[in-house]
């Protein structure tokens, strides 16, 4: 059953702050990358991938409705961070971002039993992914800009296993 027009919209919304998403995760993966901080670089990439799997999940799901999804514009990201912290405030900071529109989505598609499941993975997937960035953030208050700390925290980081975007 296809979706209605104005639901369509929100979903392809939601495709599109998923690929945001992933931008600004590459860029933070950037910045800790010229900080020499590559296990730290290396989950931020990781989370950038995972994001445009997410936005394939949204793409399908339309797909398979007969609807058509579309990637709507998108500005560079606007990252401006001087410490690993100031990363992971600008993830976490995002992360509640599409937490919320994901909320909002699961109110405009209220009627549409057949988005139900795909949005309840969504939102379990959030509360996963705020509990993440916010134990790294409490971990990164803890070290306080201790170096030893910190390449601890990058080495821990690294360990990350690897997903590719298609998962």
């Amino acid at each position: 059953m296809k979706l209605t027009d104005a639901l369509e919209e929100k979903f392809n919304d939601q495709i599109t702050l998923e690929f945001e998403a992933s931008l600004v995760y590459r860029q933070l993966a950037i910045e800790m990358e010229i900080r020499d901080l590559p296990g730290i670089a290396a989950w931020l990439r990781h989370q950038a991938d995972e994001e445009i799997v997410h936005a394939n999940k949204w793409i399908d799901h339309l797909s398979d409705r007969g609807n058509h999804p579309k990637i709507g514009a998108s500005a560079a990201p606007k990252v401006d961070v001087t410490t690993v912290l100031d990363v992971f405030d600008v993830a976490l900071e995002h992360e509640r971002r599409v937490s919320d529109s994901i909320r909002n989505l699961y109110r405009a598609a209220n009627d549409d039993i057949d988005s139900k499941a795909l949005i309840q993975w969504f939102v379990n997937e959030q509360v996963e992914e705020e509990a993440t960035v916010s134990e790294i953030v409490g971990r990164l208050k803890l070290i306080d800009g201790d170096g030893p700390g910190l390449l601890r925290l990058d080495e821990e980081l690294k360990s990350r296993p690897t997903r590719t975007t298609e998962a």
